[in-house]
């Protein structure tokens, strides 16, 4: 073999090695995009798995805070109208019967 042609096979596999470089960055770069990509996804599967958890914790909280303020209204009226009885009663010159302790 010539001197000339070692030279131009030697360039020839200089270009083809760093093309192969350039090809497995590019491969690395691609997986580590997709893997990315998955990684994403599955965080936003668990945020949104755990947003729901929260809506649902927060739903029930506010039930059992509804629920209490509905029975102190209750409660409020049934005074009110135990009062009024009362005073109806009262004025007909009849009372409640209560147990003393």
């Amino acid at each position: 073999m010539s001197f000339g042609k070692m030279t131009k096979v030697e360039e020839n596999l200089q270009r083809a090695v760093a093309l192969k470089k350039i090809v497995t960055r590019w491969q690395n770069l691609q997986n580590h995009c997709m893997w990315q990509m998955t990684l994403n996804e599955r965080r936003n599967t668990y945020a949104t798995l755990r947003l729901q958890n929260d809506v649902k914790q927060e739903l029930a909280l506010s039930n059992k805070q509804l629920l209490m303020v509905r029975q102190a209204a209750l409660n409020q009226l049934f005074e009110k109208e135990h009062q009024q009885y009362q005073q109806e009663l009262n004025q007909m010159g009849k009372a409640f019967y209560e147990e003393r302790f």
